[in-house]
Order: structure tokens, then sequence, then C-alpha cells
């Protein structure tokens, strides 16, 4: 966390949970009017204190400024050529190093190096040549700026308290500090708040392509995209889902807690009861998101434990957001069928994830994937289900309510809205029309 006073900008960032890095000796000593928060999910430099943000630089006129972002850059390479031909004496920051290695720092110091015009003319000239998703937020001692890429691709709003601005990644963040949410930031837009009030300018024409992957997995239930609560969207996939995949069972269960929304939906529409199965470990995290293979098999075996009175002798629909390396969902047929279930039938709230996300998800390769290369049958024979079914596409786009041509599916079907790095669409097969 960042916070600046008018004339300092005091930052405190460390290595773990957030109640780990911030009591009450951290909190009390950050004082002042501005801040600029974030929590990393590692997808472009390695997990180490260095890479924490907000960045941290000195700027023109003896200024500073913090720097946080959600996404990931595709440019990198052309971002590095340029700083270099800018500042032949900087330290350029390379993603390939594991001592300064996120895009974050080459945003930062692109943004230093033509800072003497003043930081939003800064923006207006760095942020239009920035290809991928990116939602920043950075601040000087006195100003607060935010900005979002022309596609839009994961969300930032806008929100309003008594006495000042609140930018935020999701509407629940505006719910829990009591803000009112005021609209979303707009694709390529750059926002000023100061002294003077809230500003707004635009750096590129608007190119909406959402991620579909926030209805399914990355947002809280709590929060609204477009206008579309999404515990409401999860729980109509879960309709979808019966409706294209029924089977004949005893019991509905979530994993929880990302696949509850869902399960309700199935049960609903299937008439099959629903039930808590499993008991999810509040201390442990999303496994998905951990930074390697190894902790997330220990995380799966600590986060979920089946519930025998409930499940034993059952036939079994249990319902999942998605299946990405297939590890949770081993994992947990196997665990299930230890604790008694007569049939496990996998059902997934979102279609086979096929391609690899360049845009902030941590899935980078096909390699990584369980799906490409395999059957759904081959697929449920690895995991050990009974039975194996993904809803649609077409089903998961009808309940975003959200038109397929604003929305990024390239995970499901490799249709790249925004350049991806050079050499890997022919790495991946594709030509480069997918772009």
């Amino acid at each position: 966390m960042a916070v600046s006073d008018g004339e300092h900008i005091m930052v405190v960032k460390d290595m773990g949970l957030v109640a780990q890095v911030f009591d009450e000796p951290s909190l009390n000593s950050l004082h002042g009017h501005i801040a600029v928060g974030h929590c990393r999910y590692s997808t472009t430099g390695a997990s180490t204190w260095n890479n924490a943000q907000p960045t941290f630089r000195a700027i023109a006129d003896g200024h500073a400024m913090a720097l946080a972002h959600n996404g990931n850059l595709t440019n990198t390479g052309e971002l590095e050529k340029w700083l270099s031909s800018e500042d032949n004496g900087h330290d350029v920051p390379s993603k390939n190093r594991m001592d300064s290695t996120s895009d974050t720092a080459l945003v930062s110091a692109l943004l230093a190096v033509y800072s003497s015009e003043g930081l939003r003319k800064a923006a207006q000239r760095v942020l239009p040549e920035l290809r991928g998703a990116f939602c920043l937020v950075f601040c000087t001692e006195t100003t607060l700026y935010a900005a979002r890429d022309p596609q839009g691709i994961h969300p930032l709003v806008l929100g309003r308290l008594e006495r000042g601005w609140v930018v935020a990644s999701e509407t629940a963040a505006l719910d829990i500090v009591g803000a009112t949410f005021i609209r979303e930031v707009e694709p390529g837009e750059l926002i000023v708040i100061d002294q003077a009030g809230l500003r707004s300018h635009r750096f590129a024409d608007a190119d909406p392509k959402g991620c579909l992957f926030e209805y399914v997995y990355l947002a809280r239930p709590d929060t609204r995209i477009c206008g579309q609560r999404i515990q409401r969207v999860r729980m109509e996939i879960g309709k979808t889902l019966a409706l294209e995949s029924q089977v004949d069972a005893d019991l509905v269960i979530p994993t929880p807690e990302s696949g509850t929304p869902a399960a309700i939906g199935y049960a609903r529409a299937s008439g099959i009861p629903y039930g808590q199965g499993l008991v999810k470990n509040a201390y442990v995290g999303r496994t998905f998101i951990q930074p390697s293979q190894t902790i997330r098999q220990l995380g799966i075996r600590l986060k979920l434990n089946p519930i025998r009175d409930v499940i034993e002798g059952q036939r079994l629909v249990v319902v999942d957001d998605s299946i990405v390396r297939g590890n949770t969902q081993r994992a947990l047929v196997s665990m299930l069928r230890q604790a008694g279930a007569a049939e496990v039938h996998v059902r997934i709230a979102s279609p086979r994830v096929e391609w690899p996300c360049f845009y902030g998800i941590d899935f980078a390769t096909r390699a990584e994937l369980i799906a490409p290369g395999l059957t759904d049958e081959e697929i449920c024979r690895s995991i050990g289900a009974d039975s194996l079914a993904y809803v649609s596409l077409e089903g998961l786009i009808a309940c975003t309510g959200v038109p397929k041509r604003t929305l990024c599916r390239a995970c499901f079907d490799g249709d790249y809205p925004v350049e991806v790095p050079p050499g890997r669409l022919a790495e991946m097969g594709l030509e480069e029309t997918h772009v």
C-alpha cells in the first residue's frame, strides 16, 4: 500500500497475506488522503518482494509516483526497446530477470521518462503504446490516476465516498468501504482526481472485450460486471448446464466455494436435491492461483474434506467452475470415492479451457492445460469420474447477458482480441488472423 499526505508517499509492502503484512502498527504508520493498494497474483515476473506492488519511482521535479497494475502486457519486448531508446542510461526492467521482472515496472519506468511533461501527458503518451490487459491506479503526492485498456479486459470501477473517490477492481470493494457505485471506468479512459475534482480523458477508442473467465471464476460472486450480478449469472450457468447435460443422480454438491452458485442453479433446474458434501477450510486460498504445482496439490488436500454422512452411498453430481489442469477434480473424485460415493458425475460451469491466456490468468502455455489433445471421455477417465460434461460456449455467453462480440473468449476458442507475444501464435498452431 502507498499513501500520500500531500507532500510525501509512504510505501508498505511485503510477502504474505494481507493480514500478515498489515497489522495495526503498519497501518498506523500510513497517514494521508491518497492511497493505492494492491494484492499481487503473479503472472509475469517472479513472486518476490521486489515485484510486490505498488511500484515506487522518482519522477520529474523531485516528485514520486506509486503505481499498481492488474493485467498482463503482451508487447514488453517493444516497450523495453522504446525505453532503451529514450533513456540510454536507464537500467531497463526486464521481465526475464528474477530481481525486478514485472511488466508493471516497465510501465512505471516509461511514465517516469516522460514525467517532465506532467504525469497526465506522460500517461496519454505511454498508455496508447501498451498492448494486452491493464487496469492501472497510480498517484503522485497530490493526484490519483486510473486507466483501463481499450478492450476493458478486466473490470475497473469508480465509486463515490462522502468526502472522496474510490477506484477498485470490483464493485464488491466499493460495498465494503461504503462507497456508492458510480460507473465503470471506460475502456481507453484515463481518470485524474485531485483537489479540483475528477476529470476524464480518452487515450484510445473503446473496443470492449471483457474477460469471460471473470464471470466463471475470477470475480467475486457479490460483484457486478456490465450491470450483471455475478451470483445470478453463475446460477443461470448452472441451470443451463443441467438442461444441456442431464444425469440420473441423488444429490448435487458444489466444489466450494466457486462452484456453489452454479450447483444451486443445477439443482433447481434438474430437480435433484442440493447438498453440502464438502467442507472448505477457510484458511486456505484458491489453489488455482498458487505459484507451483506442489503447493497446488497440497492446497487441494488441505482445502476440502468430504462429509461422509452426506455422500456415502449417493450418486453425486459435483459442480465445479472449470477444469484447467485437472488437479482439483482428480483429487476431489478420489476423496469422494474413498468417502463412499456410489457414483461421481462431474459437471463444469465453463467450456473446455483449450488455449493459454496472455492477459493476466495463470496458464500461459497449452502444455499446462488438460483439455488440448484429450477428448471429454479421456479427461473423464483421467480424473476418475463416471461422467463429465461442460456447459457450451453459447450457453455460457447467453447467461452473461453480454453480447458475444464484446467478450474475450480466447481461453475457450483461441480467438485473441489483442496481439499475443511474438512467436506464440505459430507455437500454438494458430494463424495471425486469429488476432
